[in-house]
């Protein structure tokens, strides 16, 4: 028997009332696309692991009386993951600025390409946007089998389909995405 999954509406309700199982729940459903998002922006992964940590802890504080608007979490955290990131940014900036006036100008960081920036933050947002015109079940296939890391047996069992459905559902998500990719760029 399938384990009923929470909707992003209940685990919010629930996570800003102070559950923390519901804010692991969270966590696990969208730690890797924030991640990959922050890696994107920063472009390393310890500075992206700092990101997502503040991502999640700026999202803690702020469940308490948030309202989810639509149906996924993610816009919501991908937002918070921007300005985190452009923190973290700016912090590295600082710092190298500062060494750099210690007499180490070698470590003057390179110019941030914000059209580059901003396409990429545009193209996620298309992205997302394209997930979250996708049907329910084909959302739950996409969030388990490329957010989450979940082979295809796994996410059949835990969503009560057939392999071959997980399988042949999400070659067509994952096409239908590629398609989108290729037009916002």
């Amino acid at each position: 028997m399938p384990i009923p999954l929470r909707s992003d509406a209940e685990l919010t309700a629930l996570a800003g009332g102070g559950s923390e199982l519901a804010f692991r729940e969270i966590y696990r459903a969208y730690a890797k696309p924030v991640y990959w998002l922050a890696h994107g922006i920063v472009g390393n992964a310890s500075d992206a692991e700092d990101v997502l940590q503040e991502t999640f802890l700026v999202a803690w504080r702020k469940l308490p009386g948030f309202a989810l608007a639509g149906d996924s979490l993610l816009p919501w955290l991908a937002t918070i993951c921007r300005f985190q990131a452009a923190n973290r940014l700016r912090t590295i900036q600082r710092e190298r600025r500062r060494l750099a006036s210690d007499a180490h100008a070698e470590l003057v960081p390179a110019p941030i390409d914000v059209a580059a920036q901003v396409a990429d933050t545009q193209l996620v947002e298309l992205i997302l946007a394209e997930v979250q015109g996708l049907g329910e079940l084909d959302r739950e296939i996409f969030r388990l089998c490329a957010a989450e890391g979940y082979g295809y047996q796994a996410a059949a069992d835990t969503l009560g389909v057939s392999h071959g459905v997980v399988r042949n559902r999400l070659s067509r998500i994952r096409t239908r995405l590629r398609a989108t990719a290729r037009e916002g760029s």
